[in-house]
């Protein structure tokens, strides 16, 4: 069998032909010749054996035992083996997502246990399939509160992940929406206010002191939520609310992509973004399930649409789906009281060496305040600690979970200077 060549040299002598060239070099005569390359060093082939040890041996030299205490928006917790097995498999793991979902009743099937397991741990009336993540929810939230109130302005809490912010901002500026952090303005004016809790400092907010200065029956108040947290605190009482996916069995990836939530009560359902998948029966009795609600512009009329979510994470929400139904309520407690209760040990630890918390009313998540972020992090990089994120060069937004050792906790206090 020949080798595959995307242009045999019958095929690239055609072409020079039809461009009246007599060779390839005077096809690209006008490159700088700077960026041409006339050699690329390439090594002698070698066998996929070779292949392989060569590259676990360039693999090595990469250093991966850090202890870690970043989040901010991605945080390291344990992942079943069972999670990335079962996601993986050919029934679920397809090359494309279907655009006829209906015949896909697996894929349909694994989208409502997922919208029922997020309306149980946010205790809201209806669940969307997904979105692409925290931050698209949050924007995709403000826009439909703008929609049902028919208002331009929302107010967005300062404290909230400043990556969401970004996002939200793009769109309301397309959607001629005013964006404001200031509270104070809260009046009959105002489509929605977003707040987050943990909010991106780790703190805990709260929810009903904003709710009741809200007078108005039309503004609405979203909530941007972790879900881990949400096993032991109760959810706030909200009209919508959003957070991420990625803590609940999904890997860091290098940044993405992660999924998120969007959740909201019964009233709000006709106006939700994405796709909602509900359960009926056949003409037969059997139980069937169907894509009930498909708000995008290819499915009804363009100015009717919610938004332009043609799908939603699949995969994404599958694996938290595999993920919530191995732990459980009881093991997704045990996860939440276990990163809570390693926060508060280095917390503590830190506060005996003198440090001193910018909020002590946290979660997982805390700052610290430092006399000098990079010396801090980078004393502690050298002993294999990831020590958080610096915001500023006084303060480090610290992440601790149940991933996180009694040891590499107590040397993190210790090399903590």
């Amino acid at each position: 069998m020949k080798n595959f060549e995307a242009h045999t040299s019958k095929d690239r002598l055609d072409i020079l032909n039809f461009l009246k060239l007599s060779s390839q070099e005077e096809l690209f005569k006008n490159l700088s010749e700077e960026i041409k390359i006339s050699d690329l060093n390439l090594p002698d082939p070698m066998s996929e054996l070779d292949t392989t040890r060569e590259v676990k041996k360039l693999a090595a030299a990469n250093k991966i035992d850090y202890a870690c205490f970043i989040g901010g928006g991605a945080s390291k917790h344990f992942i079943p083996a069972a999670v990335s097995q079962i996601s993986s498999r050919f029934e679920f793991n397809t090359a494309y997502t279907p655009y006829q979902a209906e015949i896909s009743q697996g894929t349909l099937q694994s989208i409502y246990e997922y919208q029922t397991m997020i309306c149980n741990l946010t205790d809201m009336d209806v669940s969307n399939a997904s979105m692409y993540d925290a931050a698209t929810a949050c924007a995709e939230a403000v826009l439909m509160a703008a929609r049902i109130t028919g208002r331009k302005k929302a107010l967005i809490c300062k404290r909230v992940n400043p990556q969401y912010k970004q996002v939200i901002n793009t769109y309301a500026k397309a959607a001629d929406i005013e964006i404001s952090d200031d509270l104070s303005e809260i009046g009959n004016d105002i489509a929605c206010v977003l707040v987050q809790t943990p909010d991106y400092f780790g703190a805990i907010h709260d929810t009903d002191v904003i709710k009741e200065k809200i007078t108005d029956s039309k503004t609405m108040l979203i909530c941007c939520c972790d879900l881990i947290p949400l096993s032991v605190l109760e959810p706030p009482k909200c009209d919508v609310m959003v957070g991420s996916l990625q803590p609940l069995g999904n890997t860091l990836s290098f940044g993405g992509p992660y999924g998120g939530y969007f959740a909201c009560l019964d009233k709000y359902k006709r106006q939700i973004p994405g796709r909602v998948v509900g359960r009926t029966v056949d003409k037969e009795g059997n139980q069937a399930f169907c894509l009930t609600l498909q708000t995008r512009e290819q499915h009804i009329r363009r100015e009717k649409a919610t938004s332009n979510i043609c799908s939603n994470q699949a995969l994404i929400a599958l694996q938290t789906t595999i993920y919530l139904t191995l732990l459980g309520a009881q093991g997704l407690k045990q996860v939440a009281v276990k990163s809570a209760s390693n926060a508060r040990k280095l917390a503590d630890k830190l506060l005996q060496k003198g440090f001193e918390l910018q909020s002590k009313n946290f979660f997982n998540e805390f700052v610290l305040k430092v006399n000098n972020a990079d010396e801090f992090l980078a004393n502690l990089k050298e002993n294999n600690i990831l020590g958080g994120l610096k915001l500023d060069n006084n303060r480090i937004l610290i992440c601790v979970t149940e991933m996180n050792t009694d040891e590499e906790i107590d040397n993190y206090a210790y090399f903590a200077v």
